[in-house]
């Protein structure tokens, strides 16, 4: 339960709303506990004194008690909706918004699938958790209360002996409630792997089918959906035994009354409306029993949720800004240095992917990095807007340690086209705007000029306007890239860092792209992660990388001469040395 409580403060801005919520239940718990009472007093004093008067007005007063209980049972309902609601709405927005903090590496150790799980079913079960508590779960226990008081003011006999009894069904109940919370846990992880692998093969069928892995995937996602269903059904198998065994209490519960009132009402101890009102109170004692019984499941489920949203809301991004800031220089020239750096993902030193890098790029150049898949490229390039932060050494910008700079602040100033090309629905105009939301149109089509997307831009259905779908699918590999380009362009950036990012290019298009970016050279300093050698000929410095090291660097004219590993690089592309070197 810490975790429910934890989360209780996405309730406080709401806390008039709950307090309204909660004053209506009271009334209407004593409303409905004055029901048996008044039952009484019309047999005794009604219709065992043969008084139609007493028998019409308290009839009267019923039906008006009656009247007033529907209203307030609606208006609780509408308090307590607008709370749950609420307190949903904003915990979707708090998970949404801290995954928005979340650093590279919180991001690599975490599955899209259980991000989805805990923004929408365990928001769910919270809201739902939230209005049941204000309605049917906080009316129980008073109604159970209250209803065990007036047994004892009814009749003390009939109440101590049913008292073993309802302690006995209150042990049911417990044993159901703490039972449940751990079969919800597994459920939920359950569920979790089944929208993991539902949102792998949605986001990859197009793989799927090139592959012909229909039949595979099929498989795999039954393992996982019959895990699923196997869990919940074995939940509520379990829960189909409480029922029963909640049943039976209550029959022997009314055994006793009508077997031990009735002897008492022959020997004049009790009154018939005695009786009557006492085992409507014990109706009302063990019903609330029963109820939260039935509801353990929304508990237990909403208990789980509890515990996994505060997984998520309780990670700590690994990368945060200091608590003093160090400013960068105005203007910034993009001035980077890698000073002996390593770093390894998840600080495993034993598996390093980057040791002992050293490298300057100087303002206004195009620095081009080149090395065998897996070499630590992309991994080097992520360290300068701090994905991630280095584990020995330092990176530099304009002589500032990033780690010590204000991380927005810094990004203002880098523009990043990564490996793997991101567009969102909308417009093409909106996908090129998005870093810079208030740049000119005379500005966007520079920026798409420079990318070499403006003339296929201007054939598509709309032009700038057209539509972009999930993904970018109506478009092809290159041209989202060349889009990817523009959009980094238009912020117009001191550092630029193209990753791979004209792979799906052709070589008279690159070369285009690279003619346009030799020309903003002096706007920024550039970057490059290249898989083909022809993309970084003209770099002002080229960086050889193997295996986490520095093995060569200089202009391409230098590296043929003192580079074999470079050489050998040229030569499986574009001379007639050996083949099938990767790149």
């Amino acid at each position: 339960m810490k975790y429910v409580f934890k989360l209780s403060g996405f309730v406080r801005p709401y806390r008039r709303w709950a307090a309204i919520a909660l004053i209506l239940l009271t009334i209407l718990v004593f409303l409905d506990l004055s029901i048996p009472r008044l039952i009484q007093r019309i047999i005794d004093e009604g219709i065992n004194q043969g008084n139609q008067q007493v028998v019409l007005q308290t009839g009267l007063i019923m039906v008006v008690i009656s009247l007033v209980s529907a209203v307030i049972a609606v208006g609780n309902n509408l308090y307590s909706v607008r709370v749950g609601e609420s307190v949903a709405r904003d915990l979707r927005e708090a998970i949404f918004l801290h995954i928005q903090h979340f650093s590279y590496g919180n991001l690599d150790r975490t599955q899209t699938g259980q991000l989805m799980v805990r923004l929408t079913s365990d928001t769910m079960a919270l809201q739902r958790l939230t209005q049941i508590t204000l309605r049917i779960g906080t009316r129980a226990p008073l109604l159970m209360v209250g209803s065990m008081i007036l047994m004892f003011v009814t009749s003390p006999q009939l109440a101590l002996i049913m008292a073993p009894l309802l302690l006995a069904t209150a042990v049911v109940v417990v044993f159901f409630v703490f039972k449940m919370e751990p079969l919800f846990a597994t459920v939920r992880e359950k569920l979790d792997r089944h929208n993991t692998v539902l949102q792998e093969n949605v986001a990859g069928v197009r793989l799927v089918k090139a592959f012909v892995r229909e039949d595979f995937e099929a498989e795999r996602f039954a393992t996982a959906n019959d895990a699923f269903a196997e869990r919940s059904v074995r939940v509520m198998r379990f829960m189909a035994t409480m029922s029963p065994v909640l049943t039976m209490c209550v029959n022997m519960g009314m055994v006793l009354v009508i077997y031990a009132g009735g002897i008492q009402s022959i020997n004049g101890d009790l009154t018939v409306g005695q009786v009557v009102a006492f085992t409507n109170y014990l109706l009302t004692t063990i019903t609330p029993l029963t109820m939260m019984a039935m509801l353990a499941n929304v508990w237990a489920s909403g208990i789980a949720s509890a515990k996994r949203v505060d997984e998520v809301l309780s990670v700590t991004p690994e990368v945060q800004d200091a608590l003093v800031t160090a400013p960068l220089p105005t203007p910034v020239q993009g001035h980077i240095v890698f000073d002996n750096v390593a770093f390894a993902y998840n600080g495993r030193s034993d598996e390093a992917v980057l040791e002992g890098v050293t490298l300057v790029a100087e303002p206004g150049q195009t620095v081009a990095i080149l090395g065998a898949t897996g070499a630590g490229k992309t991994t080097l390039v992520n360290l300068v807007p701090r994905f991630y932060d280095v584990d020995n050494g330092r990176v530099l910008v304009d002589g500032v340690d990033v780690r010590a700079a204000n991380r927005d602040e810094l990004l203002k100033h880098i523009a990043i086209v990564p490996q793997e090309t991101v567009l969102f629905t909308g417009s093409v105009r909106d996908n090129i705007r998005y870093g810079a939301p208030d740049a000119s149109e005379e500005a966007v089509i520079a920026a798409a000029r420079a990318a070499q997307a403006h003339d296929f831009i201007l054939t598509l259905p709309a032009g700038y306007d057209t539509h972009v779908e999930a993904r970018g699918v109506n478009l092809s590999g290159g041209q989202k890239q060349r889009i990817a380009i523009a959009r980094a362009l238009l912020t117009q950036p001191r550092i630029l860092i193209l990753d791979d990012s004209t792979s799906a290019v052709d070589i008279d298009t690159e070369t285009r792209i690279q003619d346009a970016l030799e020309q903003q050279s002096q706007r920024h300093t550039s970057l490059v992660v290249a898989q083909r050698i022809s993309t970084v000929l003209k770099a002002d410095k080229i960086v050889v990388i193997d295996k986490g090291r520095v093995v060569a660097e200089g202009a391409h004219q230098t590296l043929m001469r003192t580079s074999p590993i470079y050489r050998e690089i040229y030569a499986s592309q574009l001379g007639n040395g050996p083949r099938g070197t990767g790149l």
